[in-house]
């Protein structure tokens, strides 16, 4: 039966390549959130013909949807012959933008020298494709196989997944009892089993002076100034202290392996949206900065804060007129499924089925849509496995390999088959 399930997926390879393809083809670029819709259709209808009942779900009210760009999902469901556990496979359906630098279109689903090419090919859509012909492999071989199998489509997974999975885990599609395990298809390479990712904490911080004419500044107060205050700080202070934080999660790449921030964006004094009109001579009066900190199991997110306003109440009390706002954006805590969970063992056996060697067990050093199945759903049976190299997502020339592809494709099936049979 092994042989038969493998070889099933071996008969599939064109189909997977063209689905690939298929799937790259339709624009879901986020922002704005263009062609969600016709792609959760066209995944619909796909799953329809394997036998799914199918569901498309709008992530009303959730940022960025309207009428416009609405937050379409896809959710299907392959109910078994009998009682059993559900495996949910959940891959996002939405891309960055393409950028410059691209020697193919990158929404042209190109193929050569074994690869798939363009927007999303390996992050993450020849892994929804992976798990498509898994399933549908699956089925032909075990037609009365307990439980139940989902694949779910989802969208926004780039700009935080309020509308998708956040969306569809309130509404209860990633808790028990309907679902026991979920494999999200993110590219981490194909002998990988990824657990969780760090924790996230973004805050908009604003420094605040008063306008005066920029011949006279001693009448105001720049707010830029004090934001330069502000960055020396972090620079002599709270880099080197962060750099100190080690942690216990195999986070990768290496650098990962303790806590970090970003400076994800300046704006100070007059806007620059008026190019090329003239600017005005101005104090600034206002600067804001998005900070983008990501920390470990062993920090709380307390501390994490408390880092940050610690500089800015000091900076309060010894620098003159200074003063600020900040602003909660995004908070996510770190999560770590256990090596001992059903579904880490499952995929771990497969991948040791099909590759001859044990998985590398990592942690993500950003977050994904795990976050949401966790927090909201309260389910801690998730993991990410899938094909392709995480390097490439959001670069030119994005491409996924149709080995890999292939390879993982084999190991979902042969998870599928541990999960829901309970045996190798």
């Amino acid at each position: 039966m092994t042989n038969r399930l493998l070889s099933a997926i071996d008969d599939r390879r064109d189909d997977l390549v063209a689905l690939t393809a298929d799937l790259i083809r339709f624009p879901t670029i986020n922002p704005p959130g263009e062609a969600y819709t016709p792609c959760a259709e066209f995944i619909a209808a796909r799953l329809q013909k394997a036998g799914f009942g199918t569901k498309l779900i709008r992530g009303e009210g959730t940022p960025g949807d309207s009428d416009k760009y609405p937050r379409t999902n896809v959710v299907a469901r392959f109910d078994g012959r009998s009682p059993g556990p559900t495996v949910h496979f959940n891959s996002h359906i939405d891309v960055v933008e393409a950028g410059d630098g691209w020697t193919v279109d990158p929404f042209g689903g190109e193929v050569k020298d074994g690869r798939v090419y363009g927007r999303g090919a390996c992050d993450m859509k020849g892994g929804l494709a992976a798990s498509i012909i898994a399933a549908e492999a699956f089925i032909a071989t075990y037609p009365d196989f307990p439980g139940a199998i989902e694949i779910s489509g989802t969208v926004d997974e780039e700009s935080g997944g309020f509308g998708g999975v956040a969306y569809l885990a309130k509404q209860g599609y990633f808790s028990k009892p309907r679902v026991d395990h979920v494999i999200m298809p993110e590219p981490l390479n194909k002998d990988r089993i990824c657990l969780g990712h760090r924790g996230v904490w973004w805050a908009e911080i604003e420094t605040l002076g008063s306008i005066a004419h920029g011949s006279m500044p001693f009448l105001g107060d720049s707010a830029i100034r004090h934001m330069g205050a502000l960055l020396h700080a972090f620079e002599s202070e709270l880099y080197p202290a962060l750099d100190a934080k080690q942690t216990q999660m195999p986070v990768v790449p290496e650098g990962a392996r303790r806590s970090t921030m970003n400076i994800n964006s300046i704006h100070g004094g007059q806007t620059e949206d008026f190019f090329p009109g003239l600017p005005a001579p101005n104090v600034a009066d206002s600067c804001r900065t998005v900070i983008d900190r990501r920390f470990l199991l062993e920090e709380s997110i307390d501390e994490v804060k408390g880092e940050v306003v610690s500089i800015l109440e000091r900076l309060k009390r010894e620098r003159p007129r200074f003063d600020y706002r900040i602003r909660d954006l995004m908070e996510v805590q770190p999560t770590m499924t256990d090596r001992e969970a059903p579904v880490v063992q499952a995929v771990a056996k497969s991948i040791q089925e099909v590759f001859d060697r044990e998985p590398q067990y990592v942690i993500s050093p950003g977050t994904y849509d795990q976050k949401h199945i966790a927090r909201i759903g309260h389910l801690f049976d998730c993991i990410a496995y899938g094909p392709g190299i995480l390097d490439l997502a959001h670069r030119p020339d994005e491409w996924v390999g149709i080995d890999d592809m292939v390879q993982s494709a084999k190991v979902m099936a042969l998870s599928l088959r541990q999960l829901l049979f309970g045996r190798e």
